[in-house]
C-alpha cells in the first residue's frame, strides 16, 4: 500500500493526568491509546527484538508517563518514558494499528502475562548479559 494512503495524525495530545495519547487522524478516527500500552508495544529493539521469538515481555508499565514527545520527519514520533525507554520510533500506521486494535492487544498482552506467570505490576528482571538495550 501506499505510504500516502495511510491515514495521517491531524492532533497528538499528552494527557498527563489519565496517562493516554489521544491521536485524531485525518480519515476521522480518534483513538485514546494508554501510556502503559504504548510502552508495553513499543517497537524498539529493545522491547521487540531482533527477530521473530525475542520480543521482552514488559512489566511494572502501568504507572509510566510520557516526559517528552519528539517529531520523527513527517512519518513518526518519538517518546520518552519516564522510565527512561527512547528508542522506539512510532509511525503514524504502528499508532493507527495501536488506537484501533487495543483490545486485542490488551488480551494478548494479558496472555503473555499469564502464561509467564507474570502480572502487570511484576518489576521488570533484572538486565542479563547479552541484552541489546537499556531498558
Amino acid at each position: 500500500m501506499n505510504p500516502a494512503s495511510h491515514p495521517r495524525p491531524t492532533e497528538l495530545t499528552v494527557h498527563g493526568a489519565s496517562r493516554v495519547l489521544e491521536v485524531a487522524f485525518d480519515d476521522g478516527a480518534r483513538f485514546r491509546i494508554p501510556f502503559e500500552l504504548l510502552r508495553v508495544y513499543s517497537p524498539s529493539a529493545e522491547v521487540q527484538g531482533h527477530g521473530p521469538g525475542q520480543a521482552v515481555l514488559q512489566t511494572g508499565k502501568r504507572d509510566v508517563t510520557i516526559v517528552a514527545l519528539e517529531p520523527v520527519g513527517h512519518y513518526a514520533m518519538q517518546p520518552t518514558f519516564s522510565d527512561g525507554h527512547d528508542s522506539g520510533l512510532y509511525t503514524w500506521e504502528y499508532l493507527y494499528f495501536l488506537g484501533s486494535r487495543q483490545d486485542e492487544l490488551w488480551a494478548e498482552y494479558e496472555r503473555r502475562l499469564a502464561e509467564a506467570g507474570l502480572d502487570r505490576d511484576a518489576p521488570m528482571p533484572a538486565k542479563g548479559a547479552g541484552g541489546c538495550g537499556r531498558h
